[in-house]
């Protein structure tokens, strides 16, 4: 499956050979520490120290390929996103979550560059206690697009609105606020993209974000609490 926004290219190739290497070299490592772990003597003592050292290197290596949040970045423009439904940093209604209707809420925004295709929309909770929690996917939204009514339903492609990703309920569309406790943060992050991205509904936020690299002009952020 392709998207408009894979890294391509010499970078990408580079990228590729580099995490390669690494895994053929973290595989041999791992032998390495099996075979240390029958020798007593001090040198084998520096070895396992000398092996372990290594292998936190290169572990950390592969776990940067993950793909990161998509983040405010100085380069790119910003517009305001607001919502009728809360201010910023004020309390999800909790029509709006898990705990009741749990319909999506309504949005609005404005100052798109004119050179925008689309529109990628990703809602997620930093504070879950897995890391993070996405609620809301949706992408392929037109341009000229000012405002999200509430209540989206679960369809794949909504008319008018966008085709919609997966969220971490495993579902498709909205999936509100549910936090296990406590007050977390919910953070509406909407970029205006220069391209049109490939009609391939039900993409989660990972495949969303690699994606969108290298193709955003802008960017919006809103951000609602809720507490149980």
């Amino acid at each position: 499956m392709r998207f408009s926004g894979k890294v391509n290219g010499l970078y990408g190739s580079t990228c590729l050979l580099f995490f390669t290497v690494v895994d053929f070299i973290r595989s041999h490592i791992i032998i390495m520490a099996k075979i240390s772990s029958v020798i007593d003597c001090k040198g084998g003592c520096i070895m396992k120290q000398f092996i372990l050292f290594l292998m936190i290197a290169l572990f950390g290596c592969q776990n940067g390929r993950e793909s990161k949040p998509v983040e405010p970045d100085a380069k790119i423009l910003k517009f305001t996103v607001t919502s009728t439904a809360f201010e910023e940093g004020g309390m999800i209604p909790k029509k709006y979550t898990g705990d009741a209707e749990n319909i999506s809420p309504p949005l609005a925004w404005s100052e798109i560059p004119g050179q925008a295709k689309s529109l990628a929309l990703i809602v997620d909770d930093p504070d879950a206690p897995s890391g993070g929690w996405v609620h809301w996917v949706v992408y392929n939204m037109p341009a000229a697009m000012k405002e999200m009514p509430e209540d989206i339903g679960p369809d794949e492609r909504v008319p008018g609105i966008g085709i919609q990703g997966k969220n971490d309920f495993g579902k498709i569309g909205w999936g509100g606020p549910y936090p296990p406790s406590g007050t977390h943060r919910y953070f509406f992050r909407l970029c205006a993209l220069d391209v049109v991205l490939d009609d391939v509904p039900g993409l989660t936020k990972k495949q969303l974000v690699m994606a969108l690299q290298g193709h955003i002009l802008a960017q919006g952020e809103l951000m609602g609490r809720y507490k149980r």
